[in-house]
């Protein structure tokens, strides 16, 4: 056994975890409380909460895809016996574009009729979406997967990790015709999901 191998893998999940939290709570932080001048009514604060749903838009999806994410890490370190200081690397950088969602997703509520703003915050979703792919074809190579997992929850993850790349790549060709409804495209994550998991 290589020497690099680690039996545990707790302290990367602590990793993980504590990063999300993080970036799942700053999220929040792009929604500022609207500033009126007076006079005040419920219709002017009507009016700046109705101009603020880009932000609530931003915020809702970023936090569900997030949440997504932190689930597929999950399924994944359930199955994963042991790590290595590679594998550890490879979650740092996964982690690194983790942190950016705070900044991509506020990029999206400001300029979100922008092409360059969308496409930013697509690839960010494909590179977090992709480095589980990644993991997952890592750790089967190096036999890191624990016995009692099946060769169908196996192959299962081999495609199912693969959906948000995919989706992300489909926001971004929506880019050229609607950057602005583009995010719409990691709707159709469940349906995708299901026509995966019944193939």
């Amino acid at each position: 056994m290589a020497r690099d191998i680690w039996e545990s893998t707790s302290r990367i999940e602590t990793l993980v975890d504590g990063i999300f939290a993080i970036a799942m709570t700053l999220l929040v932080l792009n929604i500022a409380v609207p500033q009126l001048t007076a006079p005040i009514s419920n219709a002017t604060m009507q009016s700046a909460l109705i101009s603020l749903w880009p932000n609530f838009f931003a915020y809702g999806l970023s936090f569900i895809l997030l949440a997504i994410f932190w689930r597929m890490n999950h399924q994944q370190f359930y199955a994963i016996k042991r790590t290595n200081t590679a594998l550890l690397q490879i979650t740092i950088m996964w982690l690194l574009f983790v942190a950016l969602v705070p900044f991509s997703a506020s990029l999206s509520a400001q300029y979100g009729s922008l092409q360059s703003a969308e496409i930013f915050f697509h690839v960010n979703m494909f590179l977090i979406g992709l480095l589980p792919a990644l993991i997952w074809y890592y750790v089967i190579r190096k036999d890191f997967i624990d016995e009692a997992v099946s060769q169908k929850r196996i192959n299962e993850g081999k495609r199912t990790y693969l959906i948000l790349p995919f989706l992300s790549l489909v926001a971004m060709g929506l880019t050229f015709i609607s950057p602005s409804w583009s995010p719409l495209a990691y709707a159709l994550h469940p349906l995708v999901s299901r026509i995966i998991k019944r193939i």
